[in-house]
């Protein structure tokens, strides 16, 4: 291929040099973009969107309008199309209603109640979410969300409720760090063992999940431990004012400062992980335990560590759970499935703490707007668990999404389409 001679045919030339810098930048935002839908972040959008397409057949199939239009779909076959999409629109728009932005109520404030509502159900989420991802990147499996936050809750309780005379905020500060270590050192037990005798953290952070509930059930069913006084049902006292999270915007809203305290978390995380030699340790144990080992990190030490941050991390959710939404005495399911939540929040989040806070922000809403939802519409909101259950089985084959939507695979080079100026200088 020879060269155009600038001297000979300089408009040519200069036509060719433009056309190539045109290409140059065209190729930089096709190779971002190429990153982009190679990434992670593409798996999880498609697994969010398959969920909620299996979601909304599912609203159609169980609609009665949409099987009463359908039985004579032949003839008419605009109703059955009218009433699915009357059924799938009503079913969103207040799912939407019910976790974002109230459009029929009077005020402003009143409009913005369910927002509030969804990032109070995002709170213990975020939390317990960024306790399971920052072991996922560690390679471990933190299944034991469940007895962290039980054992949480009830040293935060305890301190609560238990300790009198204390002040706003010495109480509060207090019953928050006994929660959060409490959670920890349950958390380090699994990471203990799995250091010193090699124990598989999945079967003892599951073990550990019962011992925890049945020693907390114990606990509410004996007077004078935990129980409340004058009272025979397994439940503590109510939560003292002063060891209260206080509301984040007033007194009308459920939203405490428990939501702030999961954003620090989420920063801090982001942090370790990517500005720290302890995160760069608990990465490189992720990847290859014995490559870390050569390169001199204490894979011991890396393991017993990173699962008592863990564990605080789900203390944290317990906390909140205890000292700013269940504040008038909890029982042993204080954890609400949160614990188990937590695993899908840290799968579609990517392990990742600012895809942790997405996710965790979209299964708070799921979950309020899951009941606006079955109240408005008549829809079961088993649907809604459903589209969770999906996103994790979706997010668990990324081979399956990317073929669906035809994503490249990671590492692969974008395919470039041979250049106008190449094929010019190819004739010349």
């Amino acid at each position: 291929m020879e060269k155009v001679d600038p001297a000979a045919d300089p408009g040519l030339a200069e036509a060719l040099e433009q056309e190539r810098a045109r290409e140059a930048d065209e190729d930089r935002w096709q190779d971002a973009f190429h990153r982009i839908i190679s990434g992670g972040w593409a798996v999880s959008l498609g697994a969010i969107l398959l969920a909620v397409l299996a979601g909304s057949l599912m609203i159609i199939v169980t609609d009665e309008a949409v099987q009463q239009a359908s039985g004579y779909f032949f003839s008419r076959p605009s109703d059955t199309f009218a009433a699915v999409g009357e059924a799938v629109g009503g079913a969103y728009s207040a799912l939407f209603q019910g976790a974002v932005y109230n459009f029929q109520a009077e005020t402003f404030a009143g409009a913005i109640r369910p927002l509030t509502q969804t990032l109070t159900n995002a709170t213990p989420l975020i939390a317990a979410g960024l306790g399971v991802a920052i072991a996922f990147r560690a390679g471990l499996l933190n299944i034991g969300g469940q007895g962290q936050m039980l054992m949480s809750a009830a040293a935060a309780g305890w301190v609560g409720f238990g300790v009198t005379g204390l002040p706003f905020p010495l109480h509060l500060i207090l019953a928050l760090v006994a929660g959060i270590l409490a959670g920890a050192l349950w958390a380090g037990i699994a990471g203990l063992l799995k250091a010193r005798t090699g124990a598989h953290e999945v079967i003892v952070t599951i073990m550990l999940n019962y011992v925890a509930f049945y020693l907390l059930s114990y606990f509410l069913a004996t007077p004078g431990l935990m129980q409340a006084p004058g009272s025979a049902n397994p439940k503590t006292p109510p939560t003292p004012e002063s060891a209260q999270l206080p509301p984040l915007l007033g007194e009308r809203y459920n939203l405490h400062w428990g939501f702030i305290l999961a954003l620090i978390a989420v920063a801090v995380v982001w942090w370790i992980l990517n500005r720290s030699a302890v995160g760069f340790s608990y990465r490189a144990v992720g990847q290859n335990p014995r490559a870390a080992r050569v390169a001199g990190i204490d894979v011991s030490r890396s393991t017993v560590s990173v699962m008592l941050v863990a564990g605080a991390l789900v203390g944290l959710a317990g906390v909140t759970q205890v000292l700013g939404t269940v504040t008038t005495g909890f029982g042993a399911d204080i954890d609400a499935g949160i614990g188990f939540d937590a695993i899908t929040v840290a799968l579609l989040g990517n392990s990742n703490p600012i895809g942790v806070l997405g996710a965790g922000i979209l299964f708070g809403g799921f979950k309020a707007g899951g009941s606006a939802m079955q109240a408005a519409e008549g829809i079961p909101i088993e649907i809604v668990l459903v589209v969770q259950s999906l996103i994790v089985l979706f997010i668990a084959a990324p081979p399956l999404v990317r073929a669906i939507f035809r994503l490249p695979q990671p590492g692969s080079k974008p395919k470039k389409k041979r250049s106008q100026a190449a094929r010019k200088e190819v004739a010349a």
